[in-house]
């Protein structure tokens, strides 16, 4: 991405270092924590719940001592990098909302390294970016990125880029009444229901993760090529049937809460392609065509 002379957000809670009351993850094994936190890279809700239906158990606050903590040079390019994205999705959902006699109001970017708390809850890195409408932040461990390259074979800075775009996402769902809509009648639905409304929330997310990349680049230029090939292939790698293979070899649709692959990339591109929010309406539909 083309980022030169892009302003960096000053709407960000920078607690790298500080520690925070975190969590332990206890049985599951590596692959479970690393499919956990993928899942919850995009979840909308509390993604301590993911953790624990992976297998997890918490056990309550990290003890120890906290060791002095010094950011590395390639995390704080990230973390730099992470700031002008924000920048970026303040500027367009600013406009956006101010078209359709809106105004909107930005979330909080909070950078933190091993476990934080939240609205929402303890946070640890293993459980990836997460947004909290309870204090409307966007939690961020930039540890993930190098994790996201690693586990997942998802790289560069587009990809990077979709992620906190997604969610972001998610506070413009909250802000439309869209995401608390859609938790309060999950609350009374069968799990597979509930489940797939999930999907259908996660769906637009990154609907309006592609519309934030179309008008950024209206607006800045900030798309190079292969930009798009790697949103579109970190898109393809976090889908609930790549996961559920990756972990177990098969799949259980009925589990579904984030979209299939061919679900997450398709509407990840419908966003890129048209930089109509109007368009991305995921819930009137029936599910079978999503």
């Amino acid at each position: 991405m083309n980022l030169n002379g892009r302003r960096k957000s000053s709407n960000v809670d920078d607690r790298r270092g500080r520690g925070g009351s975190g969590i332990k993850l206890a049985g599951g094994g590596i692959v479970a924590v690393i499919v956990a936190a993928a899942i919850a890279w995009f979840t909308g809700g509390n993604p301590l719940e993911v953790v624990m239906n992976q297998g997890g158990a918490l056990l309550g606050s990290g003890g120890g001592t906290q060791q002095e903590y010094i950011p590395t040079p390639e995390e704080e390019a990230l973390a730099d990098f992470s700031k002008q994205i924000f920048a970026g999705t303040e500027d367009v959902w600013t406009e956006i909302f101010r078209q359709n006699g809106l105004e909107y109001e930005p979330p909080t970017l909070v950078l933190y390294s091993g476990s934080t708390t939240s609205g929402c809850g303890n946070a640890s890195a293993s459980i990836g970016p997460f947004y909290c409408s309870a204090d409307e932040s966007v939690y961020i461990d930039l540890s993930f990125f190098r994790n996201m390259k690693r586990d997942l074979g998802a790289d560069g800075d587009f990809a990077y880029a979709y992620v906190i775009a997604h969610e972001v996402g998610h506070h413009v769902q909250h802000l439309l009444g869209t995401l608390d809509d859609a938790h309060s009648k999950m609350q009374r639905m069968s799990e597979r229901e509930s489940n797939r409304m999930s999907v259908r929330l996660e769906l637009q997310a990154d609907f309006y993760a592609g519309v934030w990349a179309y008008h950024d680049n209206r607006l800045f230029g900030s798309l190079e090529p292969g930009d798009v090939e790697e949103a579109i292939d970190a898109a393809s790698k976090i889908g609930d049937d790549y996961l559920q293979r990756q972990a177990q070899g098969y799949t259980v649709p009925d589990a579904f809460n984030h979209g299939t692959s061919a679900q997450r990339s398709r509407w990840l591109k419908a966003g890129l392609a048209t930089g109509d929010v109007a368009r991305g309406d995921t819930f009137s539909q029936s599910y079978e065509s999503l």
